[in-house]
This record gives C-alpha cells, sequence and structure tokens, in this order.
C-alpha cells in the first residue's frame, strides 16, 4: 500500500526539517525524489542521504521565486530520471525577509517577501508541472501550508498567515480545474513543528500546547505526503487537512 514506484515527486525547501522528511519519505516509498533547497549543499546533503539509503534522489537547487530557474530545475529532474514530475510538494515558505513582528511595526519593505515566497513561489512550481500532469492523467499537488493561514495569531506572522492563506485559496480553485485529468490537489495545514531548537525549555513549553503533549517531527509530515501521494487517495481532493496534533479541529 502507498507504493510510488514509477513516480517523481519535487520537494522544494527539501533541505531540512519538514521538507526533508518529505523527501527522505517519499524515497522510502519508490518515489525518485528532486530535492530542491535555495542552498545547494543542503539540497545535496540529503541527496546523499536519501541514496545512502537506497533510494533515488537528485539535488536540483534552485530559487522557487525565479520562475527560469524553476523550468530548468523541473525539467532537470525530468531529465535525471527519464520521467517527468508527477508528484509535487510544495514546502518552501520562509523568506530571507520574514520576522515575528506586529504588522503595525513592520516596515512595508518587507510585506511582500513571506507573500511572495508562498503564493507566487508555489504558482511557479505549480505550472512547471501541471502540463505534463495533465498529459499523463496522472498527477498529486501537495501543498504545505500552516495553521496560521487558518487561525489569527499575535505572534507576528501576519504576513505569512496571509501568503498561505492565500495558497490554501488557490489550491482549493485548481483542485477543481484538474480533477477530472487525474490530478489531485490538497494542503497540510501544519501546526507547532519540532525544528531542531536548541533550548530544550523552548521545546518542552510548546509541546505542552499541544493535545499530544509533543510537536510535530519530520516523520509526522513525511508520513501525511505519502498518503496524499499515494494511488490509494485519488479520490481526496480539494482538501485542507490540519497535521498538528490535534491543536485545532475542523
Amino acid at each position: 500500500m502507498f507504493e510510488l514506484d514509477g513516480h517523481v515527486a519535487l520537494v522544494t525547501g527539501a533541505g531540512q526539517n519538514m521538507g526533508a522528511g518529505a523527501a527522505r519519505a517519499l524515497a522510502a516509498q519508490g518515489a525518485a525524489v528532486a530535492v530542491n533547497d535555495l542552498v545547494a549543499g543542503r539540497a545535496e546533503a540529503v541527496r546523499d542521504e536519501i541514496e545512502a539509503a537506497g533510494g533515488k534522489a537528485v539535488a536540483v537547487p534552485f530559487d522557487v521565486l525565479d520562475p527560469d530557474a524553476v523550468r530548468a530545475g523541473v525539467a532537470a529532474a525530468g531529465e535525471a530520471f527519464g520521467h517527468p514530475v508527477d508528484i509535487l510538494v510544495n514546502n518552501a515558505g520562509i523568506h530571507s525577509d520574514m520576522v515575528a513582528r506586529p504588522f503595525r511595526a513592520l516596515d512595508p519593505a518587507l510585506w511582500r517577501g513571506p507573500v511572495d515566497i508562498n503564493i507566487f513561489g508555489s504558482l511557479h512550481c505549480i505550472h512547471a508541472v501541471i502540463e505534463n500532469m495533465v498529459s499523463a492523467h496522472w498527477g498529486r499537488v501537495i501543498q504545505i501550508s500552516s495553521g496560521a493561514g487558518r487561525t489569527g495569531l499575535a505572534i507576528g506572522v501576519a504576513l505569512y498567515g496571509a501568503g498561505k492563506s492565500g495558497i490554501e485559496g488557490f489550491v482549493r480553485h485548481l483542485s477543481q480545474e484538474v480533477a477530472k485529468e487525474g490530478i489531485t490537489a490538497n494542503t497540510l495545514a501544519l501546526g507547532m513543528m519540532d525544528n531542531s531548537t536548541e533550548n530544550p525549555d523552548v521545546t518542552r513549553a510548546l509541546a505542552g500546547m499541544v493535545p499530544t503533549g509533543r510537536l510535530g517531527t519530520p516523520t509526522d509530515v513525511g508520513a501525511a505526503v505519502v498518503f496524499l501521494a499515494a494511488e490509494e487517495t485519488s479520490w481526496l481532493t480539494g482538501q485542507t487537512i490540519n497535521l498538528n496534533g490535534g491543536s485545532t479541529m475542523n
């Protein structure tokens, strides 16, 4: 069940944390994985890890905000594996300009970054792969989002939340446009994740706010991504699934 042999996945922002977890999980199920990251060394490290475990991977470093670089990276992945990308995991979502600050104190020069990477970065990647998916009558678009896109938070992430809200809305519309082509499009809205903070006290405090008593991990994200990528979930589309340890419920 959930075998992905013969499929090619592109995971953006996969050089670390949750993106790396998604890349590893897809490869473990048999998919050939194009590991993207803005930093080439991180993408190459995850590629090497997947290959050492017996999987198939290639590093495709590029900036998701550069549409020409996105198309070149998608083409390189297809050439490396002799098959076009048919599973897309849009995970890149943290812009270098992003700072946690109340909106009223946020310089307008910093407004665009979190919105651009979450909306336009994802659109560039979807646009680069969707026609091949339509031609094959099979494809998976998996958008990584955040609870910040659905719940107001007073922690200085309003523009990040706006970007996540916007791309979630787009994915719902996309799902309807391509449903009859055998393509599904869904969103995973992540809750509080363990991003390897060096302060165990902070980790414990955050975990205490989650009903399950722990933060999310790359393994949790990888399992959910595999579920959405699989043939067995071909009737699941247009949905936003909360992956948050029960912190918020539909």
